[in-house]
């Protein structure tokens, strides 16, 4: 016969027991939390490895030798040109071109997108930051929702280039987001033109890669090709660069 003393011992035993193995699991819960976290954030916080743009080079420039196609997916016509023409991933990985799709791409939960440049002639394999083009939508949806409320007014600062403003936060009740540069890992001022469109500011970037390239610029030459030429990754959301008074001014693409 077990004494009401023993009883009590008996049940807080089990208790504790119970609580244990619950401790346990909660303890494996939050371990795999951990390390599947960072793992699953890799995609927005990794540079890409120059193999992996290696490798579906190799892979488009198979594809095209033997479809005398491109592997690209549809696009507008209004598309910018440093959102076109990006790459099938998945096809690519379908038809045996590539074995696995990189980490860094959007199809395997990265942050980038695979695209080409200069797909008439010689296409060449980019990179495009889905991080920097998200922020920039999702400024310019916060920049449009002021510009209703406001009579059409800007959210306009300090002039930084001819027709083009910083954008003043105040204005947005907001903090300033923190969008950096995939060429300097800089944060990147951010630019409104006078109709209302947000940009990226790539001016800096670009007077260092015009100081990299040696040579005084074509004033008729869009700057931002010497970012495209320099690295792995093309400008997304950015205005059109032409070196004006020996420094890169904005103006709109296709202007």
């Amino acid at each position: 016969m077990v004494s009401g003393g023993g009883m009590v011992v008996n049940r807080l035993g089990r208790v504790l027991k119970l609580t244990g193995q619950a401790a346990l699991v909660l303890l494996l819960l939050a371990a795999l939390s951990g390390c599947l976290y960072p793992k699953d954030r890799m995609g927005q916080n990794e540079r890409p490895s120059k193999e992996s743009v290696r490798l579906i080079q190799d892979a488009v420039d198979q594809y095209f030798a033997s479809k005398g196609l491109l592997p690209i997916k549809n696009s507008g016509e209004d598309t910018p040109i440093y959102e076109k023409f990006v790459i099938d991933i998945a096809k690519l990985e379908r038809m045996g071109y590539i074995n696995d799709i990189p980490a860094a791409a959007f199809e395997n939960g990265g942050s980038y997108y695979f695209l080409l440049q200069n797909e008439e002639v010689d296409p060449v394999v980019k990179l495009m930051s889905i991080t920097v083009y998200q922020q920039i939508n999702d400024l310019q949806a916060k920049v449009d929702a002021y510009r209703e409320a406001n009579g059409g007014q800007l959210p306009a600062g300090g002039e930084a280039y001819p027709s083009f403003y910083h954008i003043d936060f105040d204005k947005l009740t907001g903090s300033k987001p923190v969008i950096r540069s995939v060429y300097s890992n800089q944060t990147m001022n951010l630019i409104i033109h006078e109709n209302g469109t947000v940009y990226a500011d790539y001016g800096a970037d670009i007077r260092k890669a015009v100081e990299l390239s040696g040579t005084d610029p074509d004033p008729e030459t869009d700057l931002r090709e010497l970012l495209v030429s320099q690295s792995d990754f093309v400008p997304v959301k950015s205005a059109a660069y032409y070196w004006v008074d020996g420094d890169p001014a904005a103006r709109l693409p296709g202007q």
